[in-house]
């Protein structure tokens, strides 16, 4: 049975994948060809799954790292400003890069929550892994990918894998790379988007990674109850139900929640884990998930809760 993190001490997480600059629209209705409306509100903040992840685990009480490709671009060190308020501290393998980050243009649609998102993500970007990576590994408690930037997250899930840091997978969307990603993860949480090839719902979902050594999957559906499988059986968490504003950068709470809860449980290497911690930490996620919808953007529930 796995220990809890000292008292006195903040849960260590490493955050491995995308950064962007999001620009949020809060919006009446998706434009048409050629319309223009004026929006209701406007949010600019660093996004990615990974970086809001570490955002969520550093408000919750931990100390968050991420590593990641930003660049010295102004909108880069915008993005980079946003994330150092919030605590997260960056290592930026694209720190002598000129280039503009990536640009997320998001309009949230006011009436339903639901967001259309368009974005170049890391696309064109190669970083390679820094060579304090084993370093890096060994400080945390628990390392999170999002699938981004592949041969980083393969090189750090490996090292973690070596180190027995528990690994977690963001799935929010089937990636090249991701097949070798898999066999360095220990828990994965997936979305209802996340498609490898071949598969279909998320029963099919949970048997791939399972089979593809995942020793811990879910597959999380919007307000639907998230979908769960472990070495021991499985089951479904209720997602408490709010009033939507904005279901933008729901997954990365849930994500950065989840991995809180393991960093602060001690869980070491996904064989420490046990139902009882993984159910704990899918319905500690999924109530934070939940807040994080019930107001607009990606930052206005952690003044709320």
């Amino acid at each position: 049975m796995s220990e809890e993190v000292p008292a006195g001490r903040r849960p260590v997480g490493l955050f491995v994948g995308l950064c962007t600059l999001d620009v949020v629209q809060l919006v009446d209705h998706v434009p048409r060809a050629n319309e223009k409306l004026t929006a209701r509100r406007q949010v600019v903040a660093a996004g990615g799954p990974a970086a809001n992840a570490a955002v969520t685990f550093a408000h919750l009480g931990g100390t968050a790292t991420l590593l990641t490709a930003i660049g010295r671009h102004p909108l880069g060190q915008a993005a980079a400003a946003d994330l150092a308020e919030r605590g997260v501290t960056v290592t930026d393998l694209a720190a002598r890069s000129s280039a503009p980050p990536a640009v997320s243009s998001i309009l949230v649609t006011a009436a339903s929550g639901e967001r259309a998102v368009a974005s170049t993500n890391a696309t064109g970007q190669r970083v390679s892994p820094p060579p304090d990576l084993d370093a890096m590994v060994a400080a945390c408690d628990v390392a999170e990918f999002d699938g981004h930037h592949p041969r980083l997250a393969t090189a750090a899930a490996r090292a973690a894998a070596a180190a027995r840091r528990p690994t977690v997978l963001d799935g929010g969307s089937w990636k090249p790379g991701l097949g070798d990603l898999l066999e360095a993860i220990d828990v994965a949480v997936c979305s209802a988007d996340f498609h490898p090839p071949g598969v279909g719902g998320p029963a099919e979902t949970l048997r791939f990674l399972r089979r593809h050594g995942v020793t811990w999957a879910a597959v999380s559906r919007g307000g639907e109850p998230i979908v769960w499988a472990g070495p021991d059986g499985s089951g479904t968490v209720a997602v408490p139900s709010v009033p939507v504003a904005d279901t933008l950068g729901a997954g990365d709470v849930l994500h950065g929640a989840l991995t809180r809860h393991l960093a602060r449980r001690g869980t070491t290497a996904g064989k420490a884990l046990t139902t009882q911690i993984f159910v704990e930490g899918l319905r500690e996620a999924a109530q934070a998930a939940s807040r994080s919808c019930a107001s607009f953007g990606t930052r206005a529930w952690m003044r709320e809760s």
